[in-house]
């Protein structure tokens, strides 16, 4: 299958890229910045999603998964939303080899938790999910979402990397653990080439957080209403 994922060149986007090479299908990155990746399967598309029109024609693509993402204050709604909702209306309309979407939202979108442009992009990125998931159904296409919360990436060395905020985030994590890019992967593939029969859903992985024991940890944000496990 033909498969394209936004955000492909580091973190989740190239792991969920990793993932559906190492099954055999085709896969189009779509990223500001260059790949490392090598494959003959592979092609890499240097475009920014808040562009429509610089998004790179693909046809007959089967996957889409929608994981570009930034954490930047003002510029997340640009980004994260409007680049998502840019993507997806792109490679939807017309599209009778369509099989599955799957945006990347996060555990915030449910919580309220983190900063506020990141929740509101996040939030609406669910809403729109499901907007879309509606009007693809009748093409017999599956629409979701997954909600994350700790993934062990470079992007969150801040935490990860200082030993007092790590232990601050362990103490309110459930399983004591985060979710590795592996898993997140396992995820992905599941949700878009395995599942035909759930739609319109948003699945938080967060390792019991939200559930069990909702809390935010972060450099200059303190600790969230912790509450004892």
């Amino acid at each position: 299958m033909r498969i394209v994922v936004t955000g492909a060149a580091r973190g989740i986007g190239r792991a969920a890229a990793l993932k559906y090479l190492s099954l055999g299908h085709e896969v189009h990155g779509i990223d500001i910045r260059p790949s490392d990746i090598d494959s003959p399967l592979y092609t890499h598309h240097i475009a920014d999603i808040r562009e429509s029109g610089a998004l790179p024609d693909i046809d007959g693509v089967a996957v889409l998964f929608n994981n570009a993402g930034i954490q930047q204050g003002e510029a997340d709604i640009a980004t994260n939303l409007v680049g998502a909702i840019n993507v997806t209306e792109k490679y939807i309309q017309g599209n009778d080899a369509l099989r599955s979407i799957l945006f990347n939202a996060s555990a915030s979108s449910i919580s309220g938790q983190e900063f506020p442009h990141y929740v509101a992009s996040k939030a609406g990125l669910v809403g729109y999910m499901r907007n879309v998931a509606i009007r693809v159904a009748p093409r017999g296409v599956t629409c979701n979402a997954i909600s994350l919360g700790g993934v062990l990436t470079d992007s969150n060395d801040i935490v990860m990397k200082d030993p007092a905020l790590w232990q601050a985030i362990m103490d309110v994590t459930p399983l004591r653990k985060w979710t590795t890019l592996d898993e997140v992967s396992e995820w992905v593939a599941f949700l878009t080439l395995t599942n035909r029969s759930m739609s319109g859903q948003n699945l938080l992985i967060d390792n019991g957080e939200m559930q069990l024991n909702p809390t935010f940890v972060w450099p200059d944000y303190g600790v969230q209403n912790r509450s004892p496990l």
